[in-house]
């Protein structure tokens, strides 16, 4: 049987209601959970340039609710400066386990200093130290330096809590179009997108 012809496998939990996509990618990335080797949450996020010119890096999804997408970085990072001067990006996730891809479009806002805070606080101390150490996306002399700055900002704060550096925060992609993409046999996708209407989604049909 050619390549073409062959059918992934699919663990689908069933249909989820049309006016809930949301519901229904929890359920995608449940299955993901437990199907991908590593980083389930992992999605690519492009943004562009005051150019024009696209970019797109893969980064870890930290929640995700009717409100929508978060994910948080450096915000003098590349990424950081593209999405505050030009405020909407694409999200995509692909679940090559499952033979499933996802697909967001929307506007993006910062989260508040609060949900900053709260996932900050979260993290390992080791990771909060990273934070306030990496200029992200500056160029890097060599490594010596990176490791110095963390020993520096380790030893600055070598006692109680690490705060959040002002220059750290998170992003929300506020989902105004979503796409459920399914591997099909002989390339014959299943393509199903959500659109939003006012309060509500709007579901069509493509062809693959």
């Amino acid at each position: 049987m050619a390549p073409d012809e062959q059918s992934p496998s699919d663990h689908s939990t069933g249909d989820h209601s049309a006016d809930d996509p949301i519901a229904r990618f929890h359920a995608w990335l449940a299955e993901a959970e437990k199907s991908e080797p590593d980083n389930p949450n992992a999605m690519a996020v492009a943004s562009t340039d005051a150019d024009g010119m696209p970019n797109v890096r893969m980064v870890l999804l930290k929640a995700v609710d009717a409100t929508g997408f978060v994910f948080y970085t450096n915000m003098g990072s590349a990424k950081g400066g593209e999405l505050l001067a030009n405020p909407k990006a694409a999200l995509c996730f692909h679940w090559k386990s499952l033979g499933r891809q996802f697909r967001v479009q929307g506007a993006v806002e910062v989260v508040s200093d609060a949900e900053a805070d709260a996932y900050y606080a979260s993290r390992a101390r080791d990771s909060q130290i990273g934070a306030w150490a990496s200029r992200q996306s500056q160029v890097l002399p060599d490594r010596f330096a990176l490791e110095k700055a963390v020993a520096r900002y380790a030893a600055r704060y070598a006692l109680g809590k690490v705060p959040r550096p002002d220059f750290w925060s998170g992003f929300r992609v506020v989902p105004q179009r979503l796409e459920f993409w399914r591997e099909r046999p002989f390339r014959l996708h299943e393509r199903q997108v959500f659109i939003r209407d006012g309060d509500n989604w709007r579901l069509e049909k493509l062809f693959p």
